[in-house]
């Protein structure tokens, strides 16, 4: 073992490891310690002592570490940052779902008061609003816990009373009770376009004004169901902000940067203004808020149970299908879920990911080299209506996953076209059931790549995924297994067809 100056300047990943070794074996800090005194009860750290290390406050004397790797029955060695073995410093996500983290090692240039002064300065040099940085912190706040906001969920049935469908009627009717009153307009004040830097290929269909006014854009009241769900975000905004600091203006169309947003952006890239997250926050809370209130979790499950989950649900819920599929993620009890709103040509207006799947273009800017097989952008070219359901095998790291998805194209206020997709990592379902999903994917894959990237599913393995589809309840997954199996990618550099379709990529 090194001298103690030595090991301080080795054991930048140690606390991590530590974290993540007794997560992995199910342990709590309580637990580890009574393992640490069965080996060493004079070397044996206390709990505190533990969180310490875990956290990087403190770095163990050479005792103290040989204790806790003979609980692991890992070499001392292991622990030092010369072996930064990605497992081990990868932080865990249970059983749950979501994107994997990073280590934020070495601990000292993570302290809030460094990320205070770098953050900025990275969003500066990105082009990154302070706005989308808050996006993405509340997106992966989202993923982390899988769309489960229980209060949230509370607030909404206190006010909507588990009602479902909710009426338009009654939706104006809780409005009132609000003491709101609803005005409407037929062309957004100046200000309004200004302060938002709106372009042509947006519409702004309501705002309020303080200190209890809705404006409401005359072209909603032929979309009945959209008006209902702008109703339920300025509900929400009432209920869970008693409307403070309300800056709501509901804008729909394409997610792209107009000129004077891009201009703002520069204007404002030397910092960030800390109201940027609270208000991004708070829409982000009434817009669940608002599909709690109009699909309230129980009843909408139940009605997504009868219904084999399909899109057109939404009829019979009374919200549109954006509405529907958002609120799938949240209230089915099969947690791995993802959801994306695609523009074309390459634009993700909404991403959820609570089953980790990579992106395959983003949201805040485009990428060159966009695998052209996945159904979402596969059904923003095609001239067809209606749903499409496909299996896909994608590599997640090292591992294929089956993914099946459902996606359908609509089209927004503005008169542009989107594709809205819905879908579930197979994988979990399939282990669930006592399979080996990774082996079953692994020979899914293969039988794409000897088909050139796509494939009728193999009999044995159609029969797995129809039984996991029956369990789940899910109609489209028993469409997309009747369809070729398509092989996936996350970006076109790293394509598992044979040949490599990167950059000349012909819709299959």
């Amino acid at each position: 073992m090194k001298n103690k100056n030595s090991l301080n300047r080795k054991a930048h990943f140690l606390g991590t490891k530590i974290r993540n070794l007794r997560k992995r074996n199910r342990l709590t800090m309580e637990d580890l310690s009574a393992r640490c005194i069965k080996v060493d009860a004079e070397s044996a750290p206390s709990v505190s002592y533990l969180s310490m290390i875990e956290r990087g406050k403190r770095i163990p004397s050479e005792d103290v570490l040989e204790v806790i790797a003979s609980v692991f029955q890992k070499d001392v060695e292991w622990f030092l940052d010369d072996i930064p073995e990605e497992e081990a410093i990868t932080p865990t996500k249970g059983s749950g779902g979501g994107i994997n983290g990073m280590a934020l090692e070495p601990n000292f240039l993570f302290s809030k008061e460094i990320l205070q002064i770098a953050i900025p300065e990275m969003l500066s040099q990105t082009g990154t609003s302070g706005r989308q940085f808050a996006h993405l912190l509340i997106r992966a706040h989202q993923e982390h816990h899988q769309n489960h906001f229980p209060d949230l969920e509370r607030a909404a049935e206190e006010v909507g009373l588990k009602r479902l469908p909710l009426s338009l009627d009654e939706i104006v009717a809780i409005t009132k009770q609000m003491g709101l009153q609803i005005k409407w307009f037929r062309k957004t004040p100046l200000a309004v376009l200004q302060e938002m830097g709106i372009s042509e290929s947006h519409v702004v269909t309501s705002f309020f004004d303080p200190p209890s006014t809705i404006y409401i854009n005359q072209i909603m009241k032929a979309q009945p169901q959209r008006l209902k769900y702008n109703l339920a975000v300025h509900i929400g905004h009432t209920v869970l902000h008693d409307k403070d600091g309300m800056k709501n203006v509901l804008v729909t169309g394409r997610n792209e940067i107009s000129p004077l947003q891009a201009q703002n952006a520069k204007l404002q890239s030397s910092g960030m203004d800390a109201q940027d997250i609270l208000y991004a926050w708070r829409d982000f809370e009434c817009s669940f808020f608002a599909g709690a209130l109009l699909c309230p979790k129980v009843p909408f499950r139940q009605m997504l149970d009868r219904n084999g989950y399909e899109i057109n649900t939404a009829q019979l819920a009374g919200v549109s299908e954006s509405v529907t599929m958002r609120r799938m993620t949240a209230a089915s009890p099969y947690p791995h879920w993802h959801y994306f709103d695609a523009y074309a040509p390459g634009k993700l207006k909404a991403v959820y990911r609570g089953n980790g799947i990579p992106l395959p273009w983003g949201n805040m800017s485009m990428v060159e080299d966009p695998c052209q097989h996945w159904s979402v952008f596969r059904k923003i070219s095609e001239p067809s209506t209606g749903t499409s359901a496909q299996i896909s095998i994608l590599n997640v790291g090292d591992e294929p996953r089956i993914y099946a998805c459902e996606s359908i194209k609509v089209q927004d206020l503005a008169g542009n076209n989107h594709v809205l997709c819905s879908g579930i990592d197979l994988n979990p379902a399939i282990d669930a059931q006592g399979k080996d999903a990774l082996s079953i994917a692994a020979d899914l894959r293969e039988a794409c790549v000897t088909k050139g990237g796509s494939s009728q599913i193999p009999r044995s393995i159609k029969k797995d995924l129809m039984s996991v589809a029956k369990i789940l309840n899910i109609n489209w997954i028993e469409r997309g297994i009747d369809n070729d199996a398509r092989l996936i990618c996350s970006r076109g550099a790293v394509c598992p067809r044979k040949p490599s379709c990167y950059q000349q990529c012909e819709r299959a």
